[in-house]
């Protein structure tokens, strides 16, 4: 059993289909994994929900808890938010949380938790105003954001992948060095 718990949130973009191999990376640096998704997130990958449940050993979750449910997941050591869309990070940051992990991750600032976000958006989306103030807001609120060319996503021209692919491995590393031993 590991002793470290992650939970890892998603925002339904592409890189979403790359979460099992992101799960079996966390799980081979010895994390724990609970996978949270938007509910689009969760209905792209739905044929995959129970697969990923089995290899995280937790119920995928996309909705809150009802009152009184118990919660099926131990406490999160660390939460990294990774895809994250445009309307995921700019609802989080103006504390819009309809959605479960949109939620989860606004109350993780209040509660200390270290947190990590690796946005997923176009250059069209990057250039929205919005978008900066939301960066700056989660920043200021001690969220890790990696964005940008020297630490973490570089947005893309609308309709073209990134170079290089979704850069996973910049927001694994990141995760571990927040983390530590």
């Amino acid at each position: 059993m590991n002793s470290r718990t992650i939970y890892l949130f998603c925002s339904a973009a592409p890189p979403v289909f790359e979460v099992a191999s992101v799960i079996e990376s966390l799980q081979a640096r010895g994390w724990d994994v609970c996978l949270g998704l938007t509910p689009a997130a969760a209905s792209w990958v739905e044929e995959s929900l129970s697969g990923l449940a089995t290899l995280t050993g937790h119920p995928v979750r996309s909705r809150y808890r009802r009152p009184g449910e118990p919660d099926a997941w131990p406490a999160a050591d660390v939460i990294l938010f990774a895809p994250a869309t445009f309307n995921t990070l700019n609802s989080w940051a103006l504390g819009l949380t309809s959605s479960f992990v949109a939620g989860v991750a606004a109350e993780a600032i209040g509660k200390r938790i270290p947190t990590l976000a690796m946005p997923c958006v176009n250059a069209a989306y990057a250039r929205h105003p919005q978008f900066e103030q939301s960066i700056e807001v989660l920043r200021s609120a001690g969220v890790a954001v990696l964005y940008g060319a020297d630490t973490g996503f570089v947005p893309n021209q609308p309709g073209e992948q990134p170079p290089g692919g979704y850069p996973w491995h910049i927001a694994l590393d990141a995760v571990e060095a927040t983390a530590g031993p």
